[in-house]
């Protein structure tokens, strides 16, 4: 059996290579390494975007994606009903929370703020609202939005999970009209699916409170960009934004220059380490694979 990866450096990331696989590095914008037809498990590059898809066509006994990424949205619409497709659940847990609670952080004590101030050489101190008995409602409960809870409330703040479906401690979808007016800070972190796309628009973003915080941890798409601008020109609401649509933000945006948003360009899984996490998960699922074993994390229909 014949597995392709992305990686040099993920052969050894990924631990004990089963009996009788054969792993070859395929980095993507160069030549095959060998027949393509006889791949089974690939593990494509991280962050691949359409181009990323292309040699499916040429991978005709495949049968099983393994994503570097947790979103698959690329690849939902793109892979055959026979392959299996799998996401990297758990590799970006710890640092995309990390990256979320960072942003509130940020935000809530000015930090943006004191930097731009530092680089004047000015002394300006000022007040700022913090994190500790702040109401958090977090869009997607999910594996990372479940760790964004728990951190959030290490802070003395109150974490609100909400999800497509209601479970014990997290509201369903319906009760955001109730939910956003009490909220202090907005995280989004759900996948980008076509219910998602464009969920937070002009009516969502109304519907939060004055002064409120919306951090998207998401992916751009799944906030209306024009609406968002107009929110936080007007200064009813600030931002923390690690995605945006487009993706580069163009460099004519307004939110670049808007005191009240603060941006970072699609970091929240980007640490050291990060590739040793996603490769590992890989390894694990390539052994489950070659011992017949049920795979985890497969994207499900709907996403």
């Amino acid at each position: 059996m014949k597995a392709w990866i992305s990686h040099e450096a993920g052969l050894a990331a990924m631990g004990e290579i089963p009996r009788g696989v054969t792993v070859e590095v395929f980095r993507q914008d160069g030549d095959y390494p060998s027949d393509p037809r006889t791949v089974e498990f690939w593990v494509p590059t991280y962050m691949g975007r359409d181009s990323a898809t292309r040699p499916l066509s040429d991978m005709t006994g495949l049968k099983v994606i393994q994503l570097l990424s947790a979103g698959a949205e690329v690849w939902v619409p793109v892979v055959p009903e026979d392959v299996v497709l799998c996401d990297a659940q758990g590799a970006h847990t710890a640092s995309t929370s990390e990256w979320a609670v960072t942003a509130m952080l940020a935000s809530l004590r000015r930090i943006p703020e004191f930097v731009r101030a530092q680089d004047r050489a000015e002394w300006a101190p000022r007040s700022s609202p913090g994190l500790a008995g702040r109401r958090v409602l977090i869009l997607g409960a999910g594996d990372i939005g479940e760790a964004i809870a728990r951190r959030v409330a290490a802070f003395d703040a109150e974490p609100v999970l909400v999800a497509r479906r209601a479970r014990d401690g997290v509201h369903d979808t319906s009760a955001l009209p109730a939910l956003l007016p009490e909220a202090d800070v907005v995280v989004v972190i759900v996948p980008l699916t076509d219910a998602t796309t464009g969920m937070v628009d002009a009516g969502f973003l109304a519907r939060m409170r004055d002064g409120a915080l919306l951090v998207n941890a998401a992916r751009g798409r799944v906030v209306d960009t024009a609406a968002l601008t107009a929110e936080t020109a007007s200064g009813r609401l600030s931002a923390a934004l690690d995605v945006t649509d487009p993706e580069p933000l163009p460099a004519d945006s307004p939110l670049w220059a808007m005191p009240n948003v603060l941006i970072t360009p699609h970091v929240g899984g980007t640490v050291d380490g990060a590739l040793t996490n996603m490769y590992r998960i890989a390894g694990e699922q390539l052994r489950r694979y070659a011992a017949g074993e049920p795979l985890r994390n497969v994207v499900s229909e709907g996403y």
